[in-house]
C-alpha cells in the first residue's frame, strides 16, 4: 500500500457506520493498516446517531448511505453540525447520494485500501482559501 496519503491518518479516530458485517470487518482491517483508531462500528441508524452525538473525539467518519433501507442522512446532519468530516460509502455511485451531500467525498463499493486512504484524506483536508475580490 502507498504511504503518501497515510501520514495524516495516523491516530485518527474514525467512526464506521456499516450494516454489512463483512464490509465493516474489511473497513476495520483497512483502518488499522492506515494507523487509524476505530470508533464503532455502528450497524444501524440509532447506534450511529448515539455515537455521532455523544463522542466528542471523532476525527472522521465513513457512512454507509443505506442502512437496511434507512438513509444515513440524519447522522450526516449531526456530524456536519459538529464539524466532523465524513465520507459516504455506497454501491450506487454519486447518484445514490442525496443531492445535498453529493459534494462530500464518496467511497465506491467495493473499495481498496488506497481508495479508503484517499477518501479519508480528502475529507479531513481543509479546502484552500478562495481568493477574495480584495486580494485580486
Amino acid at each position: 500500500m502507498s504511504t503518501h496519503n497515510t501520514a495524516s491518518l495516523q491516530g485518527l479516530r474514525v467512526l464506521v457506520v456499516e450494516d454489512e458485517a463483512m464490509v465493516s470487518m474489511l473497513l476495520e482491517d483497512i483502518l488499522q493498516e492506515l494507523g487509524c483508531r476505530l470508533v464503532g462500528p455502528a450497524f444501524n441508524l440509532q447506534q450511529a446517531l448515539s455515537v455521532a452525538a455523544s463522542d466528542g473525539d471523532i476525527g472522521a467518519a465513513i457512512l454507509d448511505v443505506n442502512l437496511h433501507g434507512t438513509p444515513i442522512y440524519p447522522v450526516a446532519d449531526v456530524l456536519a453540525e459538529r464539524g466532523v468530516p465524513f465520507v459516504f460509502a455506497t454501491g450506487y455511485g454519486s447518484e445514490g447520494v442525496d443531492a445535498k451531500w453529493r459534494a462530500r467525498p464518496k467511497l465506491q463499493k467495493p473499495f481498496t485500501s488506497e481508495q479508503v486512504a484517499s477518501a479519508l484524506t480528502e475529507a479531513i483536508t481543509p479546502d484552500p482559501p478562495r481568493p477574495t475580490a480584495a486580494s485580486l
